[in-house]
């Protein structure tokens, strides 16, 4: 088992402060959510709280994760990063395959790509994308973002995307997963058929074993189910040793530990010496004892 930190949306300066503490407490990643603005009006519509109500990220800091991450990479020494999730479809492909590739070869393998789509038809209308077949266009961005980090000529031809073949220079000489958000059946058909792995919030270990089994099943489907394949997942269990052993026999590679709802209502007030003093709480209590059997 794995364990992720996820600093949810935290103020900026501390970022570099929790990440030097994760580090050192011993956990394997920094996962980073991702959001472009806060529409004034809008729909109301959120999936992940409660409520369905959006209205707690009025204000709350979001930022860039292709900026913020290589500050960080440089400030660490063997941190992983992920993103969890990335809104890829109000993106442009050949440009997030640039920006994928260039973080690629500066931080090295230290990184994994968290992708969804939103929820919100106005991040489209703010990206000015379409917010019509956007699963598909989830889809075929997956397959460029793929196709183009090969470091040869790729050229596409989708019903969304047409691409003369191009190539882009330099690439990683490592393969970066792209890690699927979401918990509808077509996000786990996504996942199984286009990623190298899967990210929940908030689910069960039942709810978990669930969603595994079907995207395994898919993958057989795909002829996929011998390809590696990563399994992330946001829950309360994660908390106790005994919790650890029930996920990972669900499936589960990696844990994200948060020590506050990122979906609360109630703004984030902590300090930064609360949220180390929990870091440290987590890997003394948590990780050490799972560890060390």
């Amino acid at each position: 088992m794995k364990f992720a930190y996820h600093a949810t949306m935290c103020p900026p300066d501390q970022y570099l402060p929790l990440a030097l503490a994760a580090e050192e407490a011993g956990f394997d990643t920094f996962t980073f959510p991702d959001s472009i603005c806060y529409p004034r009006e809008g729909s109301d519509v959120y999936p992940y709280n409660d409520d369905g109500t959006r209205e707690f990220l009025d204000g709350v800091p979001f930022l860039e994760p292709f900026v913020a991450i290589p500050y960080l990479a440089a400030k660490t020494e063997k941190l992983r990063f992920t993103t969890s999730v990335m809104k890829l479809a109000v993106r442009q492909p050949a440009v997030v395959a640039k920006q994928l590739s260039t973080l690629g070869v500066m931080i090295g393998d230290r990184f994994g790509f968290g992708i969804g789509i939103s929820p919100w038809p106005e991040d489209f209308l703010a990206c000015q994308i379409p917010w019509e077949k956007r699963g598909k266009r989830m889809d075929e961005m997956m397959e460029i973002v793929n196709g183009l980090m090969s470091g040869e000529y790729f050229g596409y031809d989708g019903e969304i995307f047409q691409l003369d073949p191009i190539k882009m220079t330099p690439v990683p000489d490592h393969h970066i997963p792209l890690l699927v958000g979401g918990h509808a059946r077509p996000a786990l058909r996504r996942a199984a058929r286009l990623g190298d792995g899967w990210i929940s919030a908030g689910s069960s270990i039942q709810e978990l074993r669930d969603m595994i089994g079907q995207i395994e099943a898919f993958k057989k489907d795909y002829g996929r189910e011998q390809v590696p394949f990563e399994y992330h997942a946001m829950t309360e269990a994660a908390y106790s040793v005994e919790g650890l052993d029930d996920l990972a026999s669900a499936g589960v590679t990696e844990v994200i530990i948060a020590f506050r709802n990122p979906y609360d209502a109630e703004p984030d007030t902590q300090s930064v010496e609360e949220k180390v003093g929990m870091i440290n709480w987590y890997a003394e209590n948590v990780i050490e004892p799972y560890r060390s059997r």
